[in-house]
This record gives structure tokens, sequence and C-alpha cells, in this order.
């Protein structure tokens, strides 16, 4: 099954369940139906931007659709609490999802956004990254108060310990997700796990947000900000190296996690003249991955070829498991922004190079 895209219009309306901002004038140029009014205080944002709960008539999926006047949007499955698209205000699609990607539960998506926990890969006794990716989540009507403020484009989601999940990690938590869109168009993912045990006992995990980077070829691709660090590899028993070139690029597979890696990272793609930043908070480490030729064949639910087109970058926390006691609360942020490709870890901050465009 190809993917479904935002641009093939896919969907039915559902009346929404959870709404942080309503619709304006990019609804009325799409002429989809408005939904009423989720929050009185955001009425003034209606010209602003939309949330809207939708099912894929490809899929039988329910998913939210966020939409900023400016033209950005990004596609929310509840299935996996997984972001499969992500559009930026020139009508790029940001994220790869494999032509061959299966959207039938338990199989994960892939592609977009994993939420990988409690753990990544084989860095556990679970399955592979965890289960809240092969989880059906549900609308969050009312989360706590976020410490920072965040987009007015948002939803918020939450998982749950379920008794299955208790069978196989035997512990009690609330994972809340807010994606949220800002108004030029960069993507936020906020994670907060709670461990909310009535026996008093502390648990650990591991985390990633597995991204799927969309690229114009991965040999032209180059990822910044990773030069100097230690990594694990995981093509050799997970050996602890040292990243020794200026960046990091890629002429074979590889499958790396960066250690203690600073809070901004890019990726530039020389092709598309576009660089990707991602900035982090509460996530130590990075992760890398691209299967290549001989891994992508051997994978049912990719293309052989695309690998070319594709290329893994994201924040987790996986040599230092996090450990909460009870009562505890962590939070682990993502931001992505795409900014001109002249861009590069160490020169231009991506807002100035924002407000020259406005200029």
């Amino acid at each position: 099954m190809s993917p479904p895209t935002n641009a093939e219009n896919s969907f039915s309306v559902f009346p929404p369940l959870h709404l942080r901002a309503v619709v304006g004038a990019e609804r009325a140029r799409s002429g989809a139906s408005s939904p009423e009014v989720g929050d009185r205080g955001m009425a003034g944002a209606a010209s602003a931007a939309s949330v809207e709960r939708v099912k894929d008539r490809a899929t039988g999926l329910d998913k939210f659709v966020l939409r900023e006047a400016r033209g950005s949007s990004v596609e929310v499955y509840l299935y996996g609490g997984q972001v499969t698209f992500w559009k930026n205000n020139f009508g790029h699609q940001l994220l790869f999802v494999s032509n061959k990607a299966t959207f039938k539960p338990p199989k994960a998506i892939r592609g977009g956004i994993q939420i990988c926990f409690p753990q990544l890969g084989s860095h556990g006794v679970l399955e592979q990254h965890g289960f809240a990716r092969n989880r059906f989540w549900s609308v969050d009507e009312s989360p706590p108060p976020f410490p920072v403020a965040t987009s007015n484009c948002h939803i918020d989601l939450i998982l749950k310990s379920s008794q299955e999940d208790l069978k196989i990690w035997p512990h009690s938590y609330e994972f809340r997700l807010r994606v949220a869109l800002s108004p030029r168009g960069d993507l936020i993912l906020t994670s907060r796990i709670k461990n909310i045990s009535s026996d008093g006992k502390p648990f650990q995990f591991t985390f990633a947000y597995h991204t799927y980077f969309s690229v114009s070829d991965i040999s032209e691709v180059r990822v910044e900000g990773l030069e100097t660090l230690d990594y694990l590899d995981n093509l050799q028993s997970k050996n602890r190296c040292t990243e020794q070139g200026d960046a990091v690029v890629f002429e074979s597979e590889v499958d790396k996690v960066y250690l203690s890696a600073p809070p901004k990272i890019v990726i530039i793609d020389h092709d598309k003249k576009r660089t990707l930043v991602l900035r982090k908070e509460g996530l130590p480490d990075v992760v890398v991955w691209n299967p290549w030729d001989k891994k992508a064949k051997a994978m049912p639910d990719f293309g052989d070829d695309e690998y070319k087109n594709m290329l893994c970058v994201g924040a987790a926390a996986i040599e230092k498991p996090i450990t909460l006691r009870a009562g505890e609360e962590w939070l682990g942020k993502q931001e992505i922004s795409a900014v001109p490709s002249s861009y590069s870890s160490g020169q231009l901050d991506p807002e100035v190079i924002r407000r020259m465009h406005t200029i």
C-alpha cells in the first residue's frame, strides 16, 4: 500500500475532539467545513491555524491534521502517536514514508517519526523499538500545564499502560505527547512520561524520536554537529568508537548512536538546497541510520532503492537510561526547522535567516 498523503486529500472529516486553534483563511481556501471552536479563548486565532480529526480513507485509521495559515501542515495518526507528514510553507514534504509502508496494526508504520519507548532498537529485552509505536493512543482532553509555552496549533495525545503492556513491561506509566506546528512551520514534539506506579518502585527506559527525513540523494547529504563525538556502532555489536570526520557522510549502511551530542544538529541536503535543523532538550544522544542497499532489499515494507532518498536522524536517550521514581515525570523535546542550505551548525542562526527572508 502506498502511503496516504495530505496532497491526495484522502480523508473524511470527523467532529473535532480537541482543538487548540480553529479554522481560518487557510481552511476557507481548502473548502473544508468549519469545526466548532474548542476553546473560546483561541477564537482570535481563527485566521491562523486549524486542527481537525479525520479518518484516512486509504487506511481506515484516524489521524489529526494540523494546518498553519502560511501553508505548513502536519498529520499525526492515533496509531503509534506517529507523525507521517510534515509540509513546510513552500509545500515541500520533509519526512519520508516508504511506498511499501503497512498501515495495518500491529505492524509499525515505516517512516515519519516513530515514538520508540520504552526502548530503542535492541537496547533492552523488549521487541524492536519498544511498543509505543504499535499502540493506539488517545486524545488527552485535559493535559497538565506545560512548563514552557508552545504553539497554539497542536494536538495532545496520551498512552497509558495496558494489561497487555504490563505482561511484558510491568510498570505503570502515563505518556503524554504534544505535537505542535509553529506559525513558521517548525515541527515540535514534546514527550512527558510519568511513573504512576502504586508500589513505589522506580523504572528505567530508553527513548528516541526515530525520525525519517526525506532527502534528494543520500550520497549528497551530510550531518554536522556530531564530529569528534563517541558513538555506539550497532553494526559492530554496539562497539564504542569516535567520529573522525568533520561531518557524517554516507557511503554504506550506518546504524549509530552518537553520545552526549550538542543540543543542535543539522542535516544539509545539497541537491535540495535545504538544511534541516534539529534541536533537542532532555535527550542527550542522537540516532543516525540508513539501511543501504542490502538491508533495504531484506525489509518487506521498504523499497529496494528507497534508501537513497531517506535518512534517520533523531534525538534519543540511550547510553544512560532514564530512571523515574514513583510520581516523577520526565520531559524530552525535539524541534525541527527547515532553513536555506547556506546554513551550517557553526554559522548563521536560522532565526536570522528567517528574518532576512521576510524583509
